[in-house]
């Protein structure tokens, strides 16, 4: 069983990388940011109150985060383990993972603040479907519609320089103290994240054994 995290700050490819993880070795992909969205799609309680949160250009709260993340591993469905992106955001989190997860390793995507804000702000989101787009990476065929759906692609309502400004200074506050404190259990492997996926993807396997 492989148990492993990924973190870095938004727009570095978290759900990508982890989703080639999952697909290859049989792991169960557990994306933070994918629950919250399919609870806004859902018009849940805990949806309304994220689209509350990402109006006002502000992060979940960690306690809201946390509970959200318990109750997914509570399903122990990841019976060749998991991969886990969005979480942990803070020291608290971090050490209970550390404490709850008998962890192999965190995938630590590095990427300079820079590229953060080019990527994050070139991405699109169908509005009928919620097929992720980038216009620097993967643009549609048709300018402004969705390949599958052909419905209209939007910027998400929390992509924007002001809202991303204070996500970074926020991830930086928060998360870098996690990520020391891992480092410190020696469990991270760092990777650029600036290559192309396929490259990310083979860097990161290389540092984890992995064939």
């Amino acid at each position: 069983m492989r148990k492993y995290v990924i973190m870095g700050v938004q727009g570095s490819g978290k759900g990508t990388q982890a989703g080639m993880l999952a697909a290859d070795y049989d792991l169960t992909h557990i994306s933070v940011g994918d629950i919250f969205r399919w609870h806004v799609q859902q018009h849940t309680k805990i949806g309304a109150q994220v689209r509350r949160v990402m109006a006002q250009g502000q992060l979940v709260g960690d306690d809201l985060v946390e509970s959200v993340v318990r109750e997914r591993l509570a399903w122990h469905d990841w019976n060749y383990g998991f991969v886990v992106d969005g979480f942990p955001r803070n020291r608290r989190q971090a050490e209970f993972f550390l404490e709850s997860y008998d962890i192999d390793a965190v995938i630590h995507l590095d990427l300079p603040d820079s590229e953060v804000r080019r990527r994050v702000l070139a991405r699109r989101l169908c509005s009928r479907c919620g097929l992720d787009y980038n216009l620097i990476a993967h643009r549609p065929k048709e300018e402004g519609r969705c390949d599958v759906c052909a419905g209209e692609l939007v910027s998400r309502e929390d992509d924007t320089e002001e809202a991303l400004a204070a996500r970074l200074a926020d991830y930086h506050a928060k998360t870098d103290p996690a990520l020391e404190l891992f480092r410190r259990k020696e469990y991270v492997v760092t990777v650029d994240a600036r290559p192309a996926k396929e490259e990310v993807q083979r860097t990161i396997r290389k540092h984890l054994g992995l064939a």
